[in-house]
């Protein structure tokens, strides 16, 4: 039966091109963020090893203010995805609504956390002065001017949730182009600007998320009919609130995890050297090239998924899902590659400047190549979280990821650091990706039989769908 002429393209155009229509977008926007993670080290790198440490140990701060920002805008995305799909439009609005709410009281919490207390998370990891120094002006930058970053991001998954993903991929290389552009700038005082050093990166950040998020609101208020926005009488939905956090509370925890999880780690790899510290934040930033092509394929399955969900149509479920799994895959097959044959080229990117090896070299090295390992199973991992979240069952990814980072990794990281030093504590990563391959599988065959299988005689994973 034909569908209807005004059928949003996530319930009828051919899986595969939608989900490469709704993915590719986003995928290089993710890249393109990827690129300036790195830039932004290997400048600070050529500071000092000092520089670099300081910015690697700031991760598990700015990876719990993302967690919040992209974990709360997970939940619009997906809820915002569904009433569409139900055609609910007063709820579609809401959760836009709402959303920005949310994101207005988060970036509130970080502004005030990042003015206060970043020199004494510093100081309760490394006595080193010149660390210390140089991580509490880059995170009091980061954490105090964190308002581009939460309505960035927050304005970027409405767009995504209702298919605009090629608007996304404009706003968030922009921003990503200024800060690269301005890094130089003021790390290194160039053009008439004063040298700011690592306080110079952390400015470049705020400055080129705030600009990305400027042009985001633009695209939502011109290039966005599907939501409508209005402060007129605005009022905090509880039903909304409920709505975006049954999803994003599981996916913030899930990704707040991996804020333990670095802090952690770097507390038992600074007993050996802080170098192996930096080491684990230069892999971090080279990571990110591999993954975030990933993340950036699941912004576009989380909207697909949702709507056919709401829209009970299970088999472009399926097809999303299978498509998803061959992708990311693949993406993390490249990865692995890359780490094996040319890690030694990947780390001479973060040396200080004149330093031709050293230390960083000596460990790194043997360090990538043992943690890409894992690679090979998170690819698939990674979509089953996002397909766990599409379908309103975050706590799935939740109990994936704690295993993973917290009941394996870490303490497999602590014991093997105790029994066979620095080289074995990167052997953790694949065992915890072993762990979370096995749970994933139980996870999606109980979520498929409980929520799709339903819906319709006659459909499974190993059908392909008749478009």
């Amino acid at each position: 039966m034909k569908e209807p002429a005004n059928e949003n393209k996530m319930g009828v155009m051919p899986v595969n091109r939608l989900l490469l229509n709704m993915a590719v977008p986003m995928i290089i926007s993710m890249l393109v963020q990827a690129l300036y993670n790195v830039v932004d080290s290997v400048f600070v790198a050529k500071l000092s090893e000092e520089a670099l440490n300081a910015v690697s140990l700031a991760f598990p701060v700015q990876n719990l203010m993302i967690s919040v920002g992209v974990g709360t805008g997970v939940g619009i995305n997906a809820l915002l995805s569904r009433s569409l799909g139900q055609k609910d439009q007063k709820m579609a609005d809401q959760s836009a609504m709402n959303g920005l709410f949310l994101a207005f009281l988060s970036c509130l919490f970080f502004t005030v956390m990042g003015l206060t207390c970043s020199r004494l998370f510093y100081t309760v990891q490394t006595d080193i002065t010149d660390i210390v120094d140089y991580g509490a002006d880059y995170l009091t930058i980061c954490c105090g001017l964190s308002v581009g970053m939460f309505f960035a991001v927050t304005f970027d998954r409405i767009l995504q949730a209702t298919g605009r993903t090629f608007l996304t991929m404009i706003t968030q290389a922009v921003g990503a182009v200024i800060n690269i552009v301005l890094d130089p700038i003021l790390i290194f005082g160039l053009f008439g600007f004063p040298r700011m050093e690592v306080a110079g990166a952390a400015l470049a950040t705020v400055i080129g998320q705030v600009c990305g998020g400027c042009l985001s609101l633009f695209f939502n208020l011109t290039r966005n009919p599907d939501i409508h926005f209005s402060l007129r009488g605005f009022r905090p939905s509880r039903s909304a609130i409920v709505g975006i956090y049954s999803v994003g509370l599981p996916s913030i925890a899930m990704q707040s995890i991996g804020s333990i999880m670095v802090f952690g780690m770097n507390q038992i790899l600074i007993s050996f050297t802080a170098t192996a510290t930096a080491v684990f934040g230069v892999y971090f930033k080279l990571q990110s090239f591999i993954f975030m092509p990933v993340f950036g394929l699941n912004n576009g399955l989380v909207p697909i998924v949702a709507y056919n969900y709401g829209a009970q149509k299970p088999r472009r479920i399926v097809k999303t899902i299978k498509l998803s799994v061959i992708y990311a895959v693949g993406i993390m097959a490249l990865g692995f590659l890359a780490f094996q044959k040319v890690p030694d080229v990947l780390l001479s990117m973060f040396l200080a400047e004149g330093e031709t090896s050293g230390d960083l070299l000596t460990i790194g090295v043997p360090a990538l190549r043992v943690i890409s390992i894992s690679f090979l199973f998170a690819g698939f991992c990674i979509v089953c979280s996002s397909v766990f979240q599409a379908l309103g069952h975050g706590v799935l990814s939740l109990v994936v990821s704690v295993v993973r980072q917290l009941v394996v990794l870490l303490p497999a990281a602590f014991v093997l650091s105790r029994l066979r030093g620095l080289e074995a504590v990167w052997w953790a990563f694949p065992i915890a990706e072993l762990f979370s391959v096995t749970l994933c599988i139980l996870f999606l065959r109980r979520v498929y039989r409980r929520e799709i299988a339903g819906m319709e005689t006659g459909v499974g994973f190993g059908e392909t769908e008749k478009e």
